[in-house]
């Protein structure tokens, strides 16, 4: 069902949420001006250049783009192609080949090409995002122990890493490694307050410190700092005057544009480029609370004009960047004026605190972006391309290891070239493999429409699917028939999956048909099917695992229904707050019991925190009560901390057990207050020692203890804690929904 309230766009939004935003965005530049300063360094840009994208795609690309809540800027992603052509170019012939890549992105935008962000393999995206990792961890890991390496290719610089160990600058290197460790301990610090502050700030105040202490600054050559930053300090001056040198500024060379290098960074800017940032908007599309759709044309035209602009300066390529749009809506920002404030934040960062960031360590921003490659090449990624399927790992692997040797865009080709090989090895014609058979039949009497696939369902003729998905009515019911495919891969299933989530939201349902006959070659959920017409007999011999086991026994006990298989309908949970940004990857082990119109509902959750930078994954248990009564005011309740926001803090002079014992916070604070009365605070008083979260939105309770997997005993005291909380409200408003007397603060 779709949401009734939507955030307004243009200058409404602003003026609707110009607080929250304004608060998003400046958490955000935290976040940016050290990653952006560590991304242009790390691609042989002077490092200003970073921030003048940043800049760039905030204040000006925000107001064009197709998406809300992406966050424009410089993206490690493309650290690789950008470092590759300034050692290939020169760093102006660089810039000019990123003006024209920038003019085919606008071009890319103007036909509708955003459609083809789903022709891409999911295993060969994921295998050059991994490759793009390796090749990050090499170059980086020598500047964080302080040494210059001689080789350039990810191979020599990885095997060079003993020796600059062996020849580490201590200093230099300690300050680096104490940033990896403050990176990756950052998900594991309790405190809410703290883990506001972005983990690359936290670095800064301890790196900024040490350089003075151990006097970095004093290490120089040709005049520029060794260890240091380098940008220019007077470029508040340099505006004032209209002196480009001041500022930073660098013009493109179009002298060899139409050289055979020239021409290949261009097309690898341009494609790398459009994907990464398409694949981006698509990812934050699914954390957006609002569950709004972007225009992936416009967005790529307004990031195709942002980077000619910003390369006619001097400054990198930009794209939506994952990290960083995560953290904006972690953050809670509305609307697209959160990115539009990060860039204005960064602008005042540079014209008024130049002199203190020229004191950052290199070491510093490395440790940086050695956390971002270790989150795009984690081993949980191989891991994952197993998960799904051995086809997939071979897939993953074949485009790894061909852009290592070669370049990205060797690599990619690389990757479709064995996915298709994969696809013909498991029955796909060859006329099959770019061609969609669909036919579509429309039942107007009970508002359905039936699509039957038949033959093969498989990537690279997803598009001829989408082009009928896309033409769809909404608010249908619309029923996918796949008892006739011989195949359907993964990257078929994971765009099933998303438009099953996108036509929910719009108010519709998708039934899709012809599972039970499709036999996956691993037990991943989105795993590639092959048609198998005993499958559904033999599905019927579950093994159940020693986990599975135990719940299966407790669902006996309470009369609760079992459903051990793994499933992806996170659509169910995308309201609550405390899923922005982070992705549910899956579910399963759910148990399932009904109680007077009420649903409840457990499932072991795999989530990922998207806005970390070390990437954190977790696995956590959740109960979900649905339909309690009509309306719930939004509220957050937990057990009260010395580190809670104490301002926030809903207290009740008339019960102080409640008061102190929990932390009881809302956005609708007087209807939250007036919810909460004495029958239900009494009741809860019972249960102060046992760290549940209580977490509400419209007519639904999310319920939980701690960010863990829980075991039998502790569900089955969740369960009663959760059906006696619901009986409780229900007494109170479940036939009047009158409201209730507030009480004393």
């Amino acid at each position: 069902m779709a949401l009734k309230y939507i955030p307004q766009d243009g200058l409404a939004g602003l003026k609707e949420n110009w607080q929250k935003d304004l608060n998003a965005g400046v958490l955000v530049s935290f976040l940016a001006l050290p990653l952006c300063l560590g991304i242009a360094s790390a691609s042989k840009f002077p490092p200003i250049t970073g921030i003048f994208t940043a800049i760039v795609g905030g204040m000006f690309v925000s107001l064009l783009a197709g998406s809300r809540l992406t966050i424009k800027g410089p993206a490690a992603g493309l650290i690789a192609i950008a470092l590759g052509s300034v050692e290939a170019l020169g760093y102006e012939k660089a810039l000019a080949a990123i003006v024209v890549a920038s003019l085919i992105q606008v071009v890319f935008g103007l036909v509708k090409a955003g459609k083809f962000g789903n022709f891409f393999p999911v295993s060969v995206i994921h295998g050059m995002l991994a490759a793009i990792g390796i090749i990050i961890f090499s170059k980086q890991i020598h500047p964080l122990l302080g040494v210059k390496p001689a080789g350039k290719e990810p191979f020599e610089l990885l095997a060079e890493i003993p020796n600059s160990i062996m020849h580490a600058k201590w200093e230099v290197a300690l300050i680096g490694i104490l940033g990896l460790v403050i990176i990756f301990s950052f998900p594991l610090l309790k405190s809410k307050l703290i883990k506001k502050i972005p983990a690359p700030m936290l670095v800064l105040l301890m790196a900024i410190p040490l350089s003075l202490f151990f006097g970095l600054g004093e290490f120089v050559k040709d005049g520029k700092s060794t260890y240091l930053v380098n940008i220019p300090t007077s470029i508040l001056e340099g505006i004032l005057t209209f002196d480009i040198a001041k500022i930073g500024i660098t013009f493109p060379d179009f002298s060899a544009i139409l050289s055979p290098a020239s021409l290949q960074y261009i097309l690898m800017f341009s494609l790398i480029g459009s994907i990464e940032s398409l694949l981006t908007v698509k990812a934050i599309d699914g954390l957006d609370p609002y569950q709004r759709k972007s225009d992936m044309n416009k967005d790529l035209v307004a990031v195709g004009l942002g980077n000619a602009l910003v390369s006619m300066i001097g400054g990198l390529p930009m794209i939506s960047e994952v990290a960083r749009s995560s953290a904006n809506v972690a953050n809670g920002a509305k609307t697209r004026w959160a990115n539009f404030f990060h860039g204005a934040a960064l602008l005042i960062f540079i014209l008024v605190l130049a002199k203190a960031i020229v004191l950052i360590p290199m070491s510093a921003l490395a440790a940086m972006l050695i956390a971002v490659a270790y989150r795009l090449a984690s081993p949980k990624e191989f891991t994952h391309a197993l998960h799904v399927g051995k086809e997939q790992l071979l897939i993953f692997l074949t485009t790894l290891i061909a852009t290592l040797a070669t370049d990205l865009l060797v690599g990619v080709g690389a990757g479709i070239l064995m996915k298709l090989i994969v696809e013909i090895y498991y029955g796909t014609p060859l006329k099959g493999l770019f061609k969609a058979d669909i036919a579509i039949e429309e039942d107007a009497q009970h508002n359905t429409i039936l699509l039957k696939i038949s033959n093969s369902a498989v990537f690279s003729n997803y598009l001829g699917l989408k082009k009928h998905l896309d033409k769809l009515p909404k608010g249908k019911h619309v029923i996918i028939d796949v008892n006739e495919a011989k195949l359907i891969d993964h990257t078929y299933m994971e765009n099933l999956h998303q438009f099953e989530l996108d036509y929910h939201q719009k108010g519709g349902s998708v039934e899709i048909q012809g599972m039970e006959h499709q036999n996956p070659i691993s037990e991943h959920p989105l795993a590639m099917r092959v048609f198998d017409a005993t499958y559904k007999d033999k599905a019927k011999n579950l093994v159940l695992d020693s986990r599975q086991k135990e719940l299966e026994k407790l669902a006996t006990q309470n009369d609760m229904g079992f459903r051990p298989l793994t499933i992806i309908d996170s659509f169910k949970y995308m309201n609550f707050k405390y899923f922005q940004g982070k992705r549910i990857n899956y579910r399963a082990n759910r148990l399932i019991k009904t109680i007077d119109h009420t649903h409840f509902e457990f499932s072991d959750m795999s989530i990922s925190e998207m806005s970390n930078l070390s990437g954190r994954n977790y696995k956590m248990t959740v109960l979900t009560a649905t339909d309690v009564i009509q309306h719930i005011p939004f509220f957050v309740l937990e057990k009260e901390g010395v580190l809670n926001s104490v301002a926030q803090d809903i207290n009740y002079k008339d019960f102080p057990v409640f008061s102190s014992k929990y932390h009881f916070t809302s956005t609708e604070p007087d209807d939250a207050r007036q919810f909460f009365t004495p029958s239900i605070i009494r009741y809860l008083e019972q249960y102060t020692d046992k760290n549940f979260v209580v977490r509400s939105r419209d007519s639904r309770l999310l319920i939980f203890k701690g960010e863990d997997l829980i075991n039998t005993a502790e569900m089955q005291e969740l369960f009663v804690f959760a059906k006696g909380l619901v009986e409780v409200i229900k007494q109170e408003y479940g036939i009047t929904e009158a409201k209730k007397p507030a009480y004393a603060v």
